[in-house]
């Protein structure tokens, strides 16, 4: 008879959930060919289109398991480059959630929402519903499959320190399904302070989604970019949409 501890038990719990995450999101054959479409609609905002080249969408979705059928969230959505994504990556029987805050909207004389205005008009994407609300508190409940937080952790991290991100990451994960994946992408940042440049140190967004209650799934170099030293601002002009970025596939607990 063999006998197991209390570790050996847990890690075998962990493999399990992990296998099941595996087998959950296991490729959208048709994902591609979706994506390519909607990057190449002749109605794309020409501002989404330069920004591909650096963001590669198509891997970033893939890796997260995007796929037809899903409920999304696409978290402090801005003016909704990957909400529009995400809104091709579901498809028709799928649902996005574009989430940003009233402050978010006003910001840069309500630049954001024009643009949201503009993206959105004449039902272009409708299977997308704006979901104005606080990032931590988003009043969703075991509703999401999978929710994005694009470049963003850094900001929450800079202006609201640990308690701001706990407070969304807690409520993040209450609007995901048991199971359900939180894809983290942020801007690579040395150990130390990163405020100034708008960076994250990653070892650092790992803890926090592990505080949080999250698994880490698995982690992605598709946005690696060894050139990138990590000591200027993201907005440098010799960096500037081609920084080095890690994504984190996080999930929510079964």
């Amino acid at each position: 008879m063999t006998v197991y501890t209390s570790n050996t038990l847990k890690s075998l719990l962990l493999l399990a959930v992990v296998l099941l995450v595996a087998t959950a999101t296991r490729a959208d054959p048709a994902l591609q060919q979706r994506l390519y479409s909607a990057m190449n609609a002749p109605d794309r905002l020409q501002s989404d289109i330069f920004r591909d080249e650096g963001r590669k969408p198509a891997e970033v979705l893939e890796f997260l398991g995007a796929s037809e059928g899903m409920t999304v969230l696409d978290l402090m959505a801005g003016p909704g480059y990957y909400t529009e994504l995400l809104s091709a990556a579901v498809g028709s029987t799928g649902k996005v959630y574009s989430q940003n805050d009233v402050m978010e909207l006003r910001m840069r004389y309500g630049a954001i929402q024009k643009l949201l205005n503009q993206r959105l008009s004449n039902n272009r994407l409708p299977n997308v519903e704006l979901w104005i609300h606080p990032a931590d508190k988003l009043e969703l409940t075991d509703q999401i499959d999978l929710a994005t937080l694009m470049l963003n952790m850094h900001d929450l991290y800079i202006f609201g320190g640990e308690p701001q991100v706990m407070a969304t990451l807690g409520s993040i994960r209450q609007a995901l399904k048991p199971g359900g994946i939180l894809g983290v992408e942020d801007h690579v940042g040395n150990p130390g302070d990163n405020n100034k440049l708008h960076r994250i140190d990653p070892t650092v967004a790992e803890a926090l989604l592990v505080r949080a209650g999250f698994v880490i799934v698995e982690k992605s170099l598709v946005l690696n970019n060894p050139v990138d030293d990590h000591t200027l601002h993201v907005f440098d002009p010799a960096i500037r949409g081609m920084t080095d970025r890690f994504v984190i596939k996080a999930m929510k607990p079964r």
